[in-house]
């Protein structure tokens, strides 16, 4: 069996066209839709559409390769570099910092050209001690010269899923991928063109660790460059995420095949097209924030106030199972069950929080939602 990389020019990839067009037509004119929609919300509600995007981007994009962020940590990390709001989240670690910063790298700078240099940077930032999880790993270079191998099963009875080009090749693999980048993809479709990209940099895997995300980060970069826009309004990984079985499996098949990437292309411009509808729920929930917040914008809340108020934001209208009762207000703000009746009394008092039907133990609580009137 050969894998891709081992064929001849391995690189002049074939598809076929006519089970594109369809599925490339749709997905376009999902994308021009969304886009539209994007431009009447104005300045303002962008800024927050584009920060829920990309704290969604930032969590999947890590799940999708087994790592746990903390989302408040995460939104604290995008809030800042935003300018937006940061009262009563906590300070963003080393890594979680060094994933947005990547992903804001790609998309915010996605005119700035592509080097090896911004890609070793791109993969220093993911993993700042050194370590991926207990194992210590090669940061901000190349990968060394031990087999590059995607396994999965038990230890002894290992299932080699794909082989990546030995080290010594990576080098002039880089060159040509970013020779390609920057000047033979120019005429290329642009989702096809990042599709491509994202096939093409998992295939050379460049690094002992972080070549899924960095290739999403890619795909992403050549996604704003196809559209002229920074700010990306719907999230890719968040879909691999909920698909990541098929992702896997798409890839395996067309990276043991003979160059035709016919079904990963279709695969992930269906895909793509599934990431821009799931933007709709995400820009409703940034929409209903923002009005919540023209009501009050002037509320006075302490941190703690702030930061359950945030967690039954990012729930959404309904979304907080249960609803808010004064046992997870003593969990999430760390407070006595005095101090946590009191707090939730005054934000009832001041039209934050409403009482759901029930009394007695089952007492609970959940925002005031102006569009619930």
């Amino acid at each position: 069996m050969l894998y891709v990389w081992q064929n001849t020019n391995w690189t002049e990839f074939t598809w076929k066209s006519d089970e594109l067009a369809q599925t490339l037509g749709r997905t376009r004119l999902c994308q021009g839709g969304l886009l539209s929609k994007v431009d009447a919300l104005g300045l303002k509600f962008s800024s927050e559409a584009r920060a829920e995007i990309l704290i969604e981007e930032t969590v999947k994009t890590a799940a999708i390769e087994g790592q746990t962020l903390e989302r408040d940590s995460v939104r604290s990390s995008v809030a800042r570099r935003l300018g937006l709001p940061t009262a009563g989240l906590p300070a963003g670690d080393r890594a979680t910092d060094g994933m947005v910063d990547v992903l804001m790298d790609a998309t915010a700078n996605y005119d700035i050209p592509l080097t090896a240099e911004r890609l070793m940077a791109w993969q220093a930032a993911l993993f700042p001690t050194g370590y991926s999880g207990l194992r210590k790993i090669r940061t901000g270079q190349w990968r060394g010269p031990e087999p590059m191998q995607v396994v999965s099963g038990p230890v002894g009875r290992e299932k080699v899923h794909f082989e990546a080009p030995p080290a010594d090749l990576v080098e002039g693999e880089v060159r040509d991928f970013l020779r390609w980048w920057e000047e033979g993809s120019k005429d290329d479709e642009g989702v096809l063109r990042a599709a491509i990209a994202h096939f093409r940099f998992v295939t050379i895997h460049p690094f002992e660790d972080g070549n899924g995300r960095i290739a999403r980060a890619l795909t992403d970069m050549a996604l704003a460059q196809d559209e002229k826009l920074g700010p990306r309004f719907y999230s890719l990984s968040t879909r691999i995420m909920a698909e990541r079985d098929e992702y896997y499996r798409v890839l395996e098949r067309c990276q043991k095949g003979d160059g035709d990437i016919t079904e990963w292309l279709v695969w992930f411009l269906e895909c793509f097209e599934r990431a821009i509808e799931h933007s709709e729920t995400l820009i409703s929930i940034v929409l209903a924030k923002a009005r919540f917040w023209q009501r009050h914008g002037q509320t006075l809340l302490n941190e703690r106030q702030l930061k359950v108020t945030n967690r039954l934001l990012d729930a959404g209208y309904g979304g907080f199972e249960g609803g808010l009762t004064t046992r997870k207000y003593v969990s999430m703000a760390k407070v006595s069950r005095a101090t946590a009746f009191r707090e939730i009394f005054d934000m009832v008092k001041k039209n934050v929080l409403k009482q759901n039907p029930g009394k007695g133990r089952s007492v609970s609580y959940d925002l005031e939602w102006p569009d619930t009137e």
